[in-house]
């Protein structure tokens, strides 16, 4: 069979064509960026489409000579100027329908989302429903598919959910209780491979569910025990309003899923009935105790792990440096001070420029614990890791007497170097540019 597959550098687009490859179909994969597609082996080829652009039902005719079937996995979960949904999500897609049509394309299915009905009030749900519908309307065989949040390897949302579920205490709208129904991505993939293979005859809409109805607080605390995390998961109740606010701030920031949008998704909540699905895979569901491969569990535990606790030490570590600075500036007095630099020899003019110009590198350093670019993160924590070493040297020195001060002032600096020295660790290999 020859397919024709939109989106196969997303999370879904891309397991589904993989798994199209791995039963010996043709693949012709409409991408915006042919350079970040790579399917490995396999009979492919890369077709330059932005649909943001809305290539239009003529010129989606000549590209689907030959073509079988058609699968349309575009979706993004956030809009931008350069991608709207409206053209990605609907006008595109509606071209591309009706194209089928005209080529004579057997087989349409529509990756659309769970929450595409007659209740959706988001832009994202109203532009896949006005894609569904228009294909409902042809004369093709195929279905509409609404897959509820889906989990696995490679999601934006799953490692998020992972986090989440890693995370020691959470603060959420109506305390975790919306109502989800979570599906794992290999159950997606197989629905979607056993339409192509025996299309209805009319274009049906199925529901893509896991087998039960969870809260979002359950759907957490299971996923939190199939990662092998110890410890109960409290979840404290946050005021919508309060959320919906917080929503609106973190719309501020680039490439994040959370905005007034998804904030309102995520508050109705999504369930639905999962014999569509369970009838296409001759089984049911994946449960959410076996989302995560034993293999597995180890290793994303620990990435989750890392996920939360990361970015709480680069905090930490940044109100430490700040709050040495203001110390320095004439917290403690500035007298006592000038006392501790002449026991190692710093006197004089030096003594001010030694006080003041170590405390400003102090809160340069935690300025930039928060805000430094990734490129010059490592540089960073290398400059720190000196900074401290130097301190700690110096003071071993002329002031030996401070490790064994009862309160600990020198000895802590070992494990501040050893978190240091993590983050380092962690900071990806930069790539040489060619």
């Amino acid at each position: 069979m020859r397919v024709l597959i939109t989106g196969a550098t997303g999370f879904i687009g891309r397991s589904l064509a993989q798994a199209l490859l791995r039963q010996g179909h043709e693949l012709v994969c409409a991408v915006r960026d042919p350079r970040r597609l790579d399917l490995g082996p396999g009979r492919w080829q890369a077709l330059q489409a932005d649909l943001a652009r809305v290539p239009d039902r003529a010129w989606w005719r000549e590209q689907l000579a030959g073509v079988d079937a058609v699968v349309n996995a575009v979706g993004i979960i956030r809009e931008s100027p350069a991608q709207p949904f409206d053209a990605l999500h609907h006008r595109a897609p509606a071209e591309l329908f009706r194209a089928c049509v005209d080529a004579g394309v057997a087989v349409v299915v529509q990756v659309s989302a769970l929450g595409a009905d007659e209740q959706a009030r988001s832009r994202y749900h109203l532009s896949k429903k006005a894609a569904d519908d228009v294909l409902r309307s042809l004369p093709l065989r195929g279905a509409v598919v609404q897959p509820s949040v889906v989990y696995g390897a490679g999601g934006a949302s799953t490692a998020l959910f992972n986090r989440l579920a890693a995370a020691p205490l959470l603060w959420m709208p109506e305390a975790g209780r919306m109502h989800l129904q979570p599906v794992h991505l290999q159950d997606v993939v197989q629905g979607v491979v056993a339409l192509l293979q025996a299309p209805p005859a009319r274009i049906e809409t199925i529901a893509f569910v896991g087998p039960e109805q969870l809260t979002m607080a359950g759907y957490l605390r299971r996923l939190r025990r199939a990662l092998g995390v110890a410890g109960p998961l409290p979840v404290l109740p946050m005021p919508r309003s309060l959320f919906l606010w917080g929503a609106r701030l973190a719309s501020r920031v680039p490439g994040g899923l959370l905005d007034e949008e998804t904030a309102g998704m995520l508050l109705r909540g999504n369930s639905a009935p999962a014999h569509g699905l369970q009838a296409l895979l001759g089984r049911p569901s994946t449960p959410v105790r076996q989302f995560v491969p034993e293999g597995l569990q180890e290793p994303l535990r620990t990435q989750a792990v890392l996920g939360v606790w990361v970015p709480v030490l680069r905090v930490a570590l940044a109100l430490l440096w700040l709050w040495t600075a203001v110390v320095s500036l004439g917290l403690y007095p500035v007298q006592d001070s000038y006392a501790l630099l002449a026991q190692v020899g710093i006197t004089g003019a030096a003594a001010p420029v030694a006080l003041y110009g170590a405390a400003l590198l102090d809160g340069v350093l935690g300025l930039l614990t928060l805000a430094c670019p990734a490129r010059w993160r490592r540089a960073l924590w290398a400059l720190q890791l000196l900074v401290i070493a130097g301190y700690t040297a110096l003071i071993t020195l002329f002031l030996p007497e401070y490790w064994l001060h009862p309160y600990g002032p020198i000895s802590k600096n070992l494990p501040i170097l050893a978190a240091i020295g993590l983050l380092w660790g962690l900071e990806p290999r930069p790539t040489l540019r060619r």
